[in-house]
């Protein structure tokens, strides 16, 4: 089957999601939205996005155009056109393009359809040329209707459907509603976690065996997202003993919330330049972390703040080389500091590993990395954008 990943608001960290979890899978990129994939390998739409924190819509590519005739469209669409229950049937419209493309012809003809059937239908429409999760979900477009998906693609138009759409109230109740949280200190959102999780999957053979390791575990985000998607042995540290009870705290909560049992985790309070003395040599899988990125408030001195995280990022990485498994991954973040002048970014010493590129090649030169093969994260107006950095010995 053929399917569509809708990205999200930074592509190249979507697309480096897709290309870990489907990395024998050829991937084609579609302007700046949107990822196809066709693959024998049996994907469950739903189940798959609320493990994915870089995509906003997967769907099926039902059929392709020439040309956009909408009558044509809409008579190949109708066995897809399905009332799942009586009442009035919704549909909505999203097209991924450059061209300015009203549907309203599209529209109607559905309309028409659904009339002629003795059928009320409506077509939900939003301010934008695409409808954005929530309106999908908010409408039961895909419970209850259809939303059609036209992605322009060079001298042709995908058509498709939306078969699961990002699970928006959920990682707002785990962002928001965990019982322990530090603003103050600042918090990996859980979507960035997801990501983070899943560019690890190259070191990773089995879940359930994996161990994975977040030595600056602060309120324990990657942690809690790690145990929801099946990792069951979990190690965080911290040196912060406000971090470490707020970890506990967390993960206890998420367990109880989701109903998950047998998992093991070790929480412990240590500084970074010292965690091999308390850590299996080579038992790790993957570290995967965001560090303390300096202070997130005030007037700072970002040239003195570098040096200072350099030499903690530098001793930690070292300490990493002691626990990690030959065959371990590395997924770090780093801070830049955004200022007029000049972004100012971090070179600590990673003595023993190399920096590795988490694209495929086929679709790399489509996607904004930085010449040493990361990829930048971060809002207009944010003083502190994050570095993904994949490290392997």
């Amino acid at each position: 089957m053929k399917y569509f990943f809708i990205l999200g608001s930074n592509p190249a960290l979507s697309a480096a999601e897709i290309c870990a979890l489907f990395p024998r899978t050829e991937i084609i990129l579609v302007g700046k939205e949107t990822a196809i994939l066709e693959t024998e390998q049996k994907i469950e739409p739903d189940e798959l996005i609320t493990r994915m924190g870089g995509t906003i819509k997967i769907g099926e590519v039902l059929f392709s155009e020439k040309k956009l005739n909408f009558d044509a469209i809409q008579k190949k669409l109708q066995p897809n056109l399905i009332q799942k229950e009586s009442g009035k049937y919704n549909f909505g419209i999203s097209y991924y393009g450059e061209k300015n493309v009203n549907p309203h012809g599209l529209a109607m003809n559905i309309k028409n359809y659904w009339r002629e059937k003795n059928v009320n239908s409506r077509w939900v429409t939003s301010k934008e040329k695409v409808l954005s999760s929530v309106v999908v979900e908010q409408n039961k477009l895909i419970s209850k209707g259809i939303e059609i998906i036209i992605i322009e693609n060079e001298n042709q138009f995908l058509i498709g459907k939306t078969l699961a759409v990002q699970h928006f109230k959920e990682l707002s109740f785990r962002d928001f509603g965990r019982p322990s949280r530090d603003d103050r200190s600042g918090m990996i959102p859980p979507k960035l976690a997801q990501i983070m999780i899943n560019l690890s999957k190259s070191a990773i053979d089995n879940p359930q065996s994996a161990i994975i390791y977040d030595p600056f575990c602060g309120s324990g985000t990657i942690l809690t997202e790690a145990m929801l998607m099946s990792y069951a042995n979990l190690i965080g540290s911290d040196s912060s003993p406000k971090a470490v009870s707020d970890t506990e705290n967390n993960l206890k909560w998420i367990a109880k919330n989701y109903n998950i049992a047998d998992i093991k985790s070790r929480i412990f309070q240590s500084g970074a330049s010292s965690i091999a003395q308390k850590i299996k040599a080579h038992s790790v899988d993957a570290i995967i972390t965001e560090p303390y990125l300096g202070p997130q408030r005030g007037n700072v001195d970002p040239q003195k703040i570098k040096v200072e995280l350099e030499k903690l990022y530098s001793e930690a990485i070292q300490q990493f080389s002691k626990i990690l498994k030959t065959t371990g991954v590395i997924i770090m973040i780093w801070p830049i500091f955004k200022n007029e002048k000049q972004d100012i970014k971090l070179s600590p010493n990673i003595k023993g590993f190399k920096i590795v590129s988490p694209i495929s090649a086929q679709i790399k030169r489509q996607l904004a990395l930085t010449s040493r093969d990361t990829i930048i994260y971060g809002r207009p107006g944010q003083k502190v954008w994050r570095e993904i950095v994949m490290l392997k010995k």
